[in-house]
């Protein structure tokens, strides 16, 4: 598909350690995905894989190298985009990682935005034989490489999309994930979204504030709409009345749908999912004013706002994780289909959707159906008597309607649709009696560790701020605290341990583990828990102890909870010990127990194919396919490497893994070689990984000098954009390091993953061996220099490494980086000007050092250089950094303003001052409508009062505002989801 498209610029060669950043309520890290800064400002034809579904009554089209997002959703019958569709793939700065677009449906997972948005995933068409289609799309999320799979499925006779959805976490550890369908709506005047008739209070971002539906009863997001009521503009169901950026989250229904209705078009869509496990319902806009028109302009070129309406599983807010075990599967489903001419739908199925509206004595009723539904029946009771039996041939574009009389006191509620076709009841629908709601809780800030009264509580504050991923808070702190209070408290031990563990630090792990098993185990030796067990076991896997490792492991499969993901340990160290008979016998148990398990599949596999029992070792690699098409390892070991050509190379890496595990070692380790040949992508290079890997492998065989050749490789691997992440990565690194101390790439790159990790020390003794040679790379010096400043505070010495990064490559990020921590030194302005201006080719390249330039050509009284610079190339703002630079050319207009007073020309002055009011369209952003404009139009009015223009000046004076209400930190220490500061500006804490 030849689409208009903007292309993004190449992938930051520096990684960026972010996680304090606030990124939809949670953590904002984004290492190790390489980020991405720029868009191109000019669109060119651009060819993209698209796969096409139709029936008669729906068309879709799914973009796989856009995280197979569907692009496309269009009801036929009606002529109408039920899914917002961008008619150019227009990226902006929204993304996790930096390019996000809007339009169709993005399916956001383990956290929002989905971190791959802008990477591909894996495709297979699957033919039912109904004839439906499935188009499945899978992926190893970029963090901890669960595997994410979502199928979009088209019946031949229903105008219904259906999303099978899988999520099964490969690892051996628990992971927290998020997931929700996040569906684009064209919007207009017109249009109107709507929940559920139970809904009567909706939520922000973590439940910080809340607020009635459909009419706000109180100042939202700093709007004051209870004062607007008169002309219905204190509704939050029509994206006209809502001028700020916004989001509203359901706190409770009885119901399981919700959907938005284009009254212009007489047209609209119904998502529909079981409420038990998909709570989540949520619309958000930029806002119907200058500021998200803003983004609407950064977003598209013509096809103008949307919405997005929202659907969460396992979660009803964000952040709201939930979370996966080792090997548990959760599999789910969501419905979306388009409706036509009914309007808003007050109950839905995944068969039919009503409306019913009760207006005084008369009653209007709309039926749609999902499905053709000749000589369908529809009774509308009144009471307990008939009001209306009518008969009709229904189909998707043919909806029912009528209009009748009611008798005289009739209540909604004593008004009933049925529709029923044959035997089968479609539909019932009575509107509730209403009544008052208890209003639900809003979150606030957990206390201080030391504030917090007991054990128990500071355990599960400490699991809340782990589980939600704070930005700004850690557990420790809190888990620590009790174990002040309490030496011996096993849950907190054990909580630290988990944490120490997937740092890398296996010794402390092992020594918290071990103090919380003798607490469990004091009075009883059975506990009814296994996961300390279970812990114990994988710490002493990563240390090389696995006749230990066993026992432990054995002993968490006592309970039940556990059986599963401690067999296939166990199965793998048989396998390793060469004991197929053993793995054959722990991975049933595993897949007695969870038998999606597709782990235990692929070890019984290898440990079948170990015995000669060839054709069950084909029959249980066939049955994993026939589940999943795209599990990667199950491809590998049914029909070799082959299969799996063309993976990324970190996928590569996980595939190799997991044969190898399964005992095919020869397999892994082409597969290893297979990755250490990868080109790079977006989404990093691993080429150098992969032969660490393999050097790893083949020292624990035994083989001395094929890991020291394979080390070797390593070395001379290209290593730009190569971030290491997770304990097999570490593994890797830390034994490449002991066995050879001369090799400085491998101890920049474990320092990476350590300064990730938070082990900064260790990080930073990594580093100063590397930075010691002259010839370090400019990405080792800038990452000691972090290193430098995060653990000794040494500003001067972090400016000298940073010196010699830009001495030996000039480039805009480490330019713009030593500058911030120039101004965090407290450095004057004249000197910090020259230096940009000493590298103002690469400054110029970025929005955030020329706005920087800008700013301090201000402050040292050269505002008309100031704005000829930020007039002479468009900007593009990283969302939640809006404000930035607006806030420059508002100072520059206002400092050339005051010059031009001081010089007796008012009318020059007062020229400058409005043009600091009204904003360019190049600087990618307008001003939020509810900024303080206290300054800025005060003195406007006083200019106007010097020019003799009382009456605009009175004008003028009126349209100030002061704004009290939106405040950049919230109580609880995070930073404003809307007011968030560049990612770049935490590199540097005060």
């Amino acid at each position: 598909m030849t689409i208009r498209t903007y292309e993004v610029g190449e992938p930051d060669p520096y990684p960026l350690f972010v996680d304090r950043r606030v990124y939809q309520g949670s953590s904002g890290r984004v290492y190790p995905i390489p980020f991405i800064d720029h868009v191109e400002t000019d669109a060119a034809p651009r060819e993209w894989q698209a796969i096409h579904l139709e029936n008669r009554w729906i068309r879709l089209m799914v973009l796989p190298e856009l995280g197979g997002r569907i692009h496309i959703g269009y009801d036929k019958s009606a002529d109408y985009d039920f899914f917002y569709r961008n008619n150019v793939i227009k990226p902006a700065l929204v993304g996790l990682a930096g390019p996000w677009i809007s339009g169709g449906v993005e399916f956001n997972w383990p956290q929002h935005h989905r971190p791959a948005t802008y990477l591909p995933v894996a495709t297979a068409i699957e033919r039912g034989d109904d004839g439906s289609v499935t188009v499945w799309c899978s992926d190893h999320d970029p963090f901890a490489r669960m595997k994410g799979m979502h199928g979009v499925h088209l019946h031949p006779d229903r105008a219904v999309v259906e999303l099978r959805v899988r999520l099964h976490n490969r690892t051996s550890e628990p992971h927290t994930f998020l997931w929700w369908a996040n569906v684009a709506a064209r919007v207009h005047d017109d249009y109107q979204s709507f929940f559920p008739t139970d809904v009567h209070y909706v939520a922000d971002h973590a439940r910080r504030a809340i607020t009635a539906f459909p009419r706000a009863d109180r100042p939202y997001y700093g709007v004051d709409y209870p004062a607007r009521a008169g002309d219905d503009a204190d509704r939050l169901d029509w994206y006209k009345n809502i001028p700020v950026p916004t989001s509203y989250m359901v706190t409770s229904t009885e119901d399981d749908f919700f959907g938005g209705y284009d009254h212009a078009a007489q047209a609209g869509f119904v998502h529909v999912a079981d409420r038990h496990i998909a709570p989540g319902k949520k619309q958000w806009t930029w806002g119907n004013a200058a500021f998200g028109q803003a983004w609407d302009r950064l977003l598209t070129d013509d096809d103008g706002p949307y919405v997005e309406l929202m659907a969460g599983v396992y979660t009803d807010n964000q952040p709201d994780f939930a979370w996966l075990e080792p090997g548990e599967t959760k599999e789910f489903t969501q419905t979306w289909y388009p409706f036509q001419r009914i309007g808003p739908v007050q109950q839905a199925t995944t068969e039919a959707a009503v409306s019913l509206r009760v207006d005084g004595e008369a009653v209007h009723v709309g039926v749609v159906v999902t499905r053709e539904r000749a000589g369908a029946q529809i009774i509308v009771r009144v009471g307990d008597a008939v009001g209306h039996h009518a008969a009709a041939d229904l189909a998707p574009d043919r909806p029912w309607t009528w209009g009748g009389a009611l008798p005289a006191g009739t209540r909604p509620q004593d008004v009933e649709i049925v529709v029923s076709h044959g035997s089968e009841t479609l539909l019932r629908w009575r509107p509730r009696v209403e009544g008052a709601s208890p209003e639900p809780h809003r979150a606030v800030a957990p206390p201080a560790p030391t504030e917090i009264a007991t054990v128990d509580e500071l355990y599960w504050t400490g699991v809340h701020l782990l589980q939600y991923r704070h930005p700004t808070r850690s557990p420790l702190p809190y888990w620590e605290e009790a174990l002040q209070r309490d030496p011996g408290d096993a849950r907190s031990h054990l909580a630290i341990a988990d944490v120490a563990y997937r740092r890398g630090e296996y010794a402390r792990a092992e020594g918290h583990v071990r103090v919380a098993l003798a607490r469990m185990t004091a009075l009883n030796s059975n506990p009814r828990d296994g996961e300390a067990s279970y812990l114990l076991g994988l710490v002493l896997t990563r240390t090389g102890r696995d006749g230990a490792a066993l026992d432990a492991f054995a002993k968490a499969a006592w309970d039940g909870r556990w059986v599963a993901p401690a067999s296939v340990e166990i199965a793998r160290i048989a396998m390793r010990r060469g004991d197929a008979r053993l793995a054959v016998e722990k991975a049933d148990a595993a897949l007695a127990a969870a038998a999606t398990d597709t782990r235990a599949a692929l070890v019984r596999a290898g440990a079948l194919r170990a015995l000669g029992r060839e054709s069950e070792a084909v029959a249980q690699l066939d049955a994993v396919l026939a589940v999943d098409p795209l599990d990667q390892a199950a491809r590998a070991l049914r029909y070799g490497e082959e299969a799996v050509a063309g993976l990324d190379g970190r996928t590569l890496i996980d595939v190799a893994r997991d044969v190898h595990a399964a005992g095919a070692r020869a397999l892994g380790l082409r597969l290893l070689e297979e990755a250490g040949r990868a080109p790079a992508t977006a989404a990093g290079e691993v080429r150098p990984l992969a032969h660490y890997h393999r050097a790893l492998l083949l020292a624990r065989e035994g083989d001395v000098d094929a890991a020291a050749q394979a080390r070797a490789d390593a070395r001379q691997a290209p290593d730009a954009l190569c971030f290491p992440s997770g304990l097999d990565d570490h593994d890797a690194l830390r034994l490449a390091v002991r066995a050879d101390e001369r090799d400085m790439r491998a101890r920049e790159l474990w320092a990476m993953l350590l300064f990730d990790g938070g082990r900064h020390e260790e990080a930073l003794e990594l580093s100063r061996e590397v930075v010691a040679d002259p010839a370090a790379s400019p990405r080792a010096l800038r990452n000691a220099a972090l290193a430098v400043h995060a653990v000794e505070k040494d500003a001067v010495a972090a400016r000298a490494l940073y010196d010699r990064a830009i001495a030996a490559r000039a480039d805009g990020r480490l330019v713009y980086e030593r500058d911030q921590l120039l101004a965090r030194m407290d450095v004057d302005d004249e000197e910090r000007l020259r230096l940009l201006e000493a590298h103002r080719d690469a400054v110029l390249v970025r929005d955030d050092a020329t706005a920087e330039l800008a700013d301090l050509l201000v402050r040292v009284g050269r505002a008309d250089e100031a704005l000829a610079l930020l007039q002479a190339r468009p900007f593009a703002p990283w969302e939640g950094g809006e404000g930035r630079v607006l806030g420059v050319w508002e100072r520059a207009n206002l400092a050339l303003a005051d010059a031009r007073e001081a010089s007796g020309d008012i009318a020059g002055a007062l020229r400058a001052v409005v043009a600091a009011v009204h904003v360019p369209t190049s600087l990618g952003e307008d001003r939020h409508p509810l900024a303080d404009t206290t300054a800025l139009f005060g003195r406007w009015a006083q200019l106007l009062e010097r020019s003799g223009r009382g009456d605009e000046a009175a004008d003028v004076r009126r349209r100030i505002r002061t704004s009290t209400e939106v405040k950049p930190v919230h109580e609880d220490g995070t930073i404003d989801y809307f007011a968030t500061s560049l990612p770049d500006l935490l590199l540097f804490p005060r």
